[in-house]
């Protein structure tokens, strides 16, 4: 008589992913800005405490730390210790500290967050959170911060996110709206998810954000060459309708501003001194000077302000902006030398090709390999859209980073089916206890 194997429900939400997902909303969504009056309850540091001790209480096997142990948290490992020696050699020594000691708590809820996922269903509900919480920030920006014509069509200071932090995040955020808007069979989630990609797309035009742009078309390319787990109509159709609402509410500013990524000469930030290109020349100094440790974490601006080549002019009585570095990379290797900046490169490197190893093996093992291989896939295009829209931002230490690589290792974590009933897993060992072993008498077939 042949036995039937069920495929294993998933769990259900507990009291460490709702706590996790309040880190999350808090944290990456910042809804806490943007409502106030809940800012009182200190919401980030409370989640963060709760998670913790949640996660330190319990005993489920799923959620063992070691069962995280990969190249990409050798590589944060190694981040934050490196972040801790360059402490005493920065510049401001206090705001160094300051800077890791923030660091060192978004890596731990990092660890907290990866190790917390059971399932791959765990990692569809924080998708879902991100997700959402991206929306609603957008959807509250774009009702109180009107636009108009001069200098206030696009949105400039916000919250703690500026108009080009929103854009990228916005971008990141895209492909797990995708996600659920195509991979999904319930229809009440897609039309909601559909709904949150149109505001994504008319924030991301408000922000007139050309780094926002160019990540865009990153991920968009990624999406439309490499999701294969989507069919190709579906792919081009879900880009077609974003496209079509980015073209239907663009302004003829906003394209002009676009154009200024190609016919860049009179660009401020290729003739000024405080424009992008040669801000990143001179913080590629601080690290050649300083190759080590750097300047110290979020140092960028002090460097620019005290041993710039354009420090001297304070003698003379000439202001000095104290910018920050507008690339994520170079921020990195001038505050944290040549070993934190290729530590850096490994943290979001090894995540994405751990996914892309994932995504191919979950696909190739068992046809039902979706489960995997869809958010995999989801993950690697957000980690393409933080990567390129980076490069035009100050967002090393950002949690929007740190959260969707927490969600990368806990995904390839669920994958290896440790020690979670996994179905793929469950038939392997079904079948081999009817395999006879060595020195057994055959099994005959029933």
């Amino acid at each position: 008589m042949a036995t039937r194997l069920e495929a294993p429900k998933s769990p259900a939400w507990d009291l460490l992913l709702v706590c996790i997902a309040v880190y999350l909303a808090t944290a990456v969504g910042r809804i806490h800005e943007v409502f106030p009056i809940l800012q009182a309850l200190k919401p980030t540091l409370l989640a963060a405490a709760m998670s913790i001790g949640l996660y330190l209480l319990q005993r489920s096997s799923q959620r063992r730390m070691r069962l995280v142990n990969s190249r990409t948290t050798a590589c944060l490992i190694g981040l934050v210790l490196w972040g801790a020696l360059s402490v005493p050699a920065a510049l401001n020594q206090g705001l160094a500290f300051q800077s890791w000691s923030d660091f060192a708590r978004t890596i731990v809820m990092c660890f907290v967050v990866a190790a917390s996922v059971r399932r791959p269903s765990d990692v569809e509900r924080l998708f879902l959170i991100y997700f959402g919480v991206t929306v609603l920030y957008t959807a509250v920006v774009l009702s109180r911060f009107h636009l108009g014509g001069g200098d206030t069509w696009r949105l400039g200071d916000l919250y703690t996110y500026d108009a080009n932090d929103l854009a990228t995040l916005i971008v990141i955020a895209m492909p797990l709206g995708l996600y659920f808007v195509i991979g999904q069979g319930r229809l009440f989630l897609r039309l909601l998810a559909a709904g949150g990609l149109i505001v994504l797309a008319v924030g991301l035009i408000s922000s007139g954000s050309r780094g926002g742009f160019v990540a865009f078309l990153a991920v968009a390319a990624f999406v439309l060459v490499m999701m294969t787990t989507i069919p190709a109509r579906s792919r081009i159709g879900g880009l077609v309708v974003i496209l079509v609402v980015l073209l239907g509410t663009a302004s003829d500013k906003y394209w002009t501003q676009m154009q200024t990524i190609v016919h860049y000469d009179q660009d401020y930030n290729v003739t000024s001194e405080t424009g992008r290109v040669r801000i990143w020349k001179r913080g590629i100094g601080y690290m050649t000077d300083h190759p080590l440790l750097g300047v110290g974490m979020r140092n960028f601006p002090v460097a620019e302000g005290t041993i710039s080549p354009l420090a001297g002019r304070r003698e003379r009585g000439i202001g000095v902006w104290w910018g920050a570095a507008h690339n994520t990379y170079v921020q990195v290797g001038a505050e944290l030398g040549f070993p934190g900046f290729l530590l850096y490169l490994g943290v979001i490197g090894t995540a994405w090709w751990s996914l892309r190893r994932v995504s191919r093996r979950a696909l190739r093992a068992h046809p039902q390999g979706d489960e995997i291989s869809r958010p995999a896939q989801s993950l690697m295009a957000a980690l393409v859209g933080f990567a390129v829209g980076s490069f035009f931002l100050s967002l090393a230490y950002a949690d929007m980073l740190y959260m969707l690589i927490a969600l990368a290792i806990g995904l390839v974590k669920s994958a290896r089916g440790d020690p979670g009933p996994d179905p793929v897993r469950v038939r392997y060992r079904f079948a081999s206890r009817l395999r006879p072993q060595s020195g057994d008498a055959p099994v005959s077939s029933v």
